[in-house]
C-alpha cells in the first residue's frame, strides 16, 4: 500500500468521480432538450462502445495475460486470464439478473416506452412513475459500482487508459441520468428532486473506487492485477454489448451506431499508440 501516495490516487479518483457525476448531465438534458432528436446520442453511445470494446480486448485483457504469465507461463496465464474475462461477464450478467426488468436501466430504451411519461395522468400513474424513477436510480447505482471500480483500477495503472474509460462511461451515463430524472420529473413536476436522484445514483462510481482502494490496493500485485484486469475487461464488454449497442440502435440507426463504434475504436487506438511514442 505504501507505494501508492496521495498524488497517485487523486487523479484516478477524480476521473471516477467525473464519470459517475455525468448522470447529472443526462438529468439536466431532460429539462432542456427535445427527446426526438437523438442521433448525436446514438453516435455517442456507439463511440463509448467502440472505446470500451477496443480497449478491453487490445489493452486490458492483454495486461491480464501478461500479469498471469509472470507466475504461470504464457499459455496457462492466457487461459487463466480468459477465465477471469468470462467471470467478469458473468458477474455483470448476475447484477442484471437480480434487478427487476421494469426498473432495469438496460430495459428502458424505446421511445414508445418513454412516451407515456409525457402524459399528465392521474395520481396512480404519477405514483408509479415516481416509483420507477426511484428504483431506476437504485438499479443504476448498482450498475455504476463495478464501473467505478474498473475506472479507478485502470487509472492507477495508466492515466491515459483511465481517462479513455472514464470518458466512455461518462457518455453512457448520460441516458442513464435521463432514465432516472424523466419519470420523477413527470410524476412530481420537481426538477430539483429529479436531478437530485439522478445525481445520487452516479455517486456509486466513486464509491466503487473507494471500495477498490480499501479492499484491493493493500494486496495489489501481479496476480491480483491479472484477476482485476481480466474481470474489468469482461464487465466492459458486457456493458457494451448488452447496453450501449442496443441503446445506440434505438436512439439512432445502424449507420449512426457503426459510425460511432468505428470512430471510438479509432480514437482509442490512436491515443494508445500516441502516448507510447
Amino acid at each position: 500500500m505504501s507505494e501508492f501516495d496521495f498524488d497517485t490516487l487523486l487523479v484516478p479518483f477524480l476521473l471516477t468521480l467525473f464519470a459517475g457525476l455525468s448522470t447529472g448531465v443526462g438529468a439536466s438534458l431532460v429539462f432542456f432538450t427535445k427527446r426526438d432528436n437523438n442521433k448525436l446520442l446514438s453516435i455517442g453511445l456507439g463511440f463509448s462502445a467502440g472505446v470500451m470494446i477496443y480497449v478491453s480486448f487490445v489493452e486490458i485483457l492483454a495486461k491480464s495475460k501478461v500479469a498471469f504469465g509472470v507466475h504461470f507461463g504464457e499459455a496457462i496465464g492466457e487461459f487463466i486470464a480468459l477465465g477471469c474475462f468470462f467471470g467478469g461477464i458473468l458477474f455483470a450478467a448476475l447484477i442484471d439478473r437480480f434487478i427487476p426488468e421494469d426498473v432495469n436501466p438496460h430495459e428502458l430504451k424505446n421511445q414508445s416506452e418513454l412516451e407515456p411519461l409525457n402524459i399528465d395522468s392521474h395520481s396512480k400513474l404519477k405514483a408509479n412513475l415516481k416509483r420507477t424513477g426511484l428504483f431506476t436510480a437504485i438499479a443504476i447505482g448498482i450498475h455504476n459500482f463495478p464501473e467505478g471500480f474498473a475506472t479507478f483500477i485502470a487509472s492507477i495503472d495508466s492515466v491515459v487508459l483511465g481517462l479513455s474509460i472514464a470518458m466512455a462511461i461518462a457518455i453512457h451515463n448520460i441516458p442513464e441520468g435521463m432514465a432516472v430524472s424523466l419519470p420523477i420529473y413527470h410524476a412530481t413536476g420537481d426538477k430539483k428532486l429529479a436531478f437530485k436522484y439522478a445525481f445520487i445514483s452516479g455517486i456509486a462510481e466513486p464509491l466503487g473506487a473507494i471500495v477498490g482502494y480499501f479492499l484491493l490496493l493493500p494486496i495489489m500485485g501481479e496476480f491480483s492485477l491479472g484477476i482485476v484486469f481480466g474481470m474489468v475487461a469482461g464487465i466492459m464488454v458486457y456493458i457494451s454489448f448488452d447496453e450501449l449497442l442496443p441503446s445506440a440502435r434505438v436512439y439512432g440507426n445502424a449507420h449512426t451506431t457503426i459510425f460511432g463504434i468505428v470512430f471510438g475504436m479509432m480514437v482509442m487506438a490512436v491515443s494508445l499508440v500516441a502516448f507510447k511514442i
